[in-house]
């Protein structure tokens, strides 16, 4: 079980207000939520006046939605679920987004994160730029946002097997990436 973190629980008492209509809650909501937001959402458009555009959907969707949101565990995943949403919606606005095909499904991702720790985060954010959408959208919510498994099929609408097969592609492409860096780099 995860253990829950002063963001969930102030998460939690910002949703409780804004269901009982109190309206300082949604700068609450949003000071909780905007940053780990908008990195995700920079992940998957192609510039931040878009992401800009794509966040404030989200904000619009929590206020149309306050009054039936009861859960503030599982806003989170709502949250990142109608940011996502948010962003496919521009994207095929624009005729960018391309889903990938279900991949085979693998029984479990080779844990391997060593290969990571001499990284700097411009290598691995421009890296991170060179994947795909959906295995970008897996790597980002798996390793920079904490999400489980699966809460990132809950997310995307995927199947647990296609979230494991994204993660898997994912990482050996960034490692195969990485392993492009150029000498003066290391």
């Amino acid at each position: 079980m995860k253990t829950r973190t002063r963001r969930d629980i102030e998460t939690e008492l910002a949703l409780l207000k804004l269901t009982r209509g109190d309206s300082s809650a949604m700068p609450a909501l949003i000071a909780l939520w905007e940053r780990p937001l908008f990195y995700y959402i920079r992940r998957l458009v192609e510039s931040e006046e878009d992401a800009f555009d794509v966040l404030q959907e989200v904000w619009m969707s929590v206020l149309r939605s306050a009054s039936a949101m009861r859960d503030g565990g599982a806003l989170p995943a709502w949250l990142y679920r109608t940011a996502r949403n948010a962003a496919i919606d521009l994207l095929r606005k624009r005729n960018r987004w391309r889903p990938l095909p279900d991949e085979e499904t693998l029984e479990s991702i080779v844990d391997d994160g060593a290969a990571f720790d001499s990284v700097d985060a411009l290598d691995l954010h421009r890296a991170l730029g060179r994947l795909s959408l959906p295995h970008r959208e897996a790597i980002t919510l798996y390793f920079l946002e904490d999400f489980s498994l699966a809460e990132i099929a809950e997310i995307t609408g995927a199947t647990l097997g296609t979230v494991k097969s994204r993660l898997y592609y994912a990482r050996r492409a960034l490692k195969t990436i990485l392993s492009e860096r150029s000498p003066s780099h290391e």
